[in-house]
């Protein structure tokens, strides 16, 4: 039975099997969406709150510039929780660096709650406040990699799209439970709002994060990983090896994340402002057309995970590609024409289609490029790297880019042009989606 299961020969079916990879799929979805949960809230209160509490003698364009900067350095520090917990995945275990992953997440997010503003402390309340942004960034570069590896090593080899796709629901269910955290707080009087109740969706992520703790204390470690460490040839230097072997892979796959990220970032973050600073909509509209277009995506990332299991993970992503590049012009007249109902329709097609038909295959597919010694290595870093020219910027960028040309043309142009940069790079990456996880090692 565990032969079968780690071998990917049969999907699961007996009472065990079944069981374990529940519990794997569980902890793998929930430690991933406390994790982006606690990073979203970053996003939300950067584009609502930081510019006001700690930078408040700029001007507010310049302010939103600056508390868009904090934004940045948590995707910095991003590849660094990478290299150190694809180290410790590569070489002890997943699990164990999975555990600590969870605990720097939770305690930097909690601190940030407690923080004091600008007119309390001065100087140190940014500085913390970046502070804790760095430690974020650690804490979920080290997680999205283990929790991918946990579910794919586990999954049988005809069903490792669909298995794979749901960690990545920990982005829209992080979003969906950030935003409705924000938007329990944002009917506040404005000063009530500024002064405690921002604080509030921040300190219970401590509550979360020890539901966490326990659910992912019960799982199993991975079973290909266990058969690298029974048979001692765990990699050395797994850095190390994955350059030296997967130069090419790594290059690739850090070009299919523009399609991804600076879509999601625009969407998400610098809309926020946009459109409630340039188009005098109300916060509650912008977030409560992001929760519903995130339930939506629930659905559609475990479809498009199982259409990569039908006709590949390469195929799925350079069409998913070429509908970010022309959807980019089309969410932004949606939006201005200030219609709810057309507000809503443009976040769904944003985040459900747009953001989800290159996101969901991403995971598997990342993980089935390289070997399993140093497959959390492999799996983490180009997704994490990738970050610091893609997500971190983009609310920057685009901020600029509105006030250089005083119209979103430019912005959508920017969307487009990445995602067909995503799209050749997908073209030149290997398919994945028959690949045997094992070859490497056993």
């Amino acid at each position: 039975m565990a032969v079968a299961l780690q071998r990917g020969i049969v999907p699961p079916h007996s009472a065990e099997e079944a069981s374990m990879m529940r519990r794997v799929l569980a902890t793998s979805v929930i430690g991933t969406a406390i994790e982006w949960y606690d990073f979203f809230l970053y996003a939300t209160a950067s584009a609502l709150v930081f510019n006001k509490l700690f930078f408040p003698t700029f001007d507010p364009v310049v302010g939103t510039i600056l508390s868009f900067g904090t934004f940045f350095v948590g995707y910095v520090s991003r590849p660094l929780g990478a290299i150190l917990f694809g180290h410790f995945g590569d070489r002890i275990g997943r699990k164990t660096s999975l555990v600590a992953t969870l605990l720097i997440m939770g305690v930097a997010t909690f601190v940030i709650g407690c923080l004091p503003s600008y007119e309390s402390i001065g100087f140190w309340a940014p500085a913390l406040l970046i502070l804790m942004r760095f430690m974020q960034g650690i804490g979920v570069g080290g997680e999205w990699g283990g929790a991918v590896l946990m579910v794919v090593e586990y999954a049988p080899a005809n069903r490792r799209g669909f298995f794979g796709s749901w960690p990545q629901w920990g982005v829209p269910l992080g979003l969906l439970l950030s935003t409705g955290a924000f938007s329990l707080v944002a009917g506040l009087p404005q000063d009530q709002f500024l002064s405690w109740g921002w604080r509030i969706p921040f300190l219970i992520s401590i509550v979360l994060v020890a539901i966490g703790l326990f659910i992912r204390l019960k799982v199993t470690e991975s079973p290909r990983f266990e058969a690298v460490k029974n048979k001692g040839v765990q990699a050395k230097a797994p850095l190390v090896e994955l350059l030296r072997r997967y130069p090419r892979q790594i290059l690739l796959a850090i070009g299919t994340r523009f399609a991804t990220d600076i879509t999601f970032n625009v969407i998400n973050v610098f809309v926020l402002a946009y459109a409630t600073q340039q188009l005098g909509l109300p916060r509650s509209l912008i977030l409560n057309a992001v929760l519903v277009a995130c339930f939506v995506e629930l659905f559609t990332i475990p479809i498009f995970g199982w259409l990569s299991d039908q006709i590949g993970r390469r195929t799925v992503f350079m069409m998913g590609c070429a509908f970010v590049a022309v959807y980019g012009f089309v969410f932004f007249q949606l939006l201005e024409t200030r219609e709810p109902t057309y507000i809503f329709l443009g976040y769904v097609g944003g985040l459900a289609l747009s953001q989800a038909s290159v996101y969901a295959v991403q995971s598997t597919w990342f993980a089935e490029l390289f070997g399993t010694r140093v497959r959390y290595t492999g799996a983490s870093l180009p997704y994490q790297i990738a970050g610091i020219v893609t997500s971190g910027p983009t609310p920057l960028l685009a901020t600029y880019l509105f006030a250089t040309y005083g119209t979103t043309w430019p912005i959508a142009g920017y969307i487009a042009a990445t995602a067909i940069l995503s799209l050749v790079c997908a073209y030149f990456l290997a398919e994945t989606y028959k690949r045997d996880l094992d070859a490497d090692v056993i």
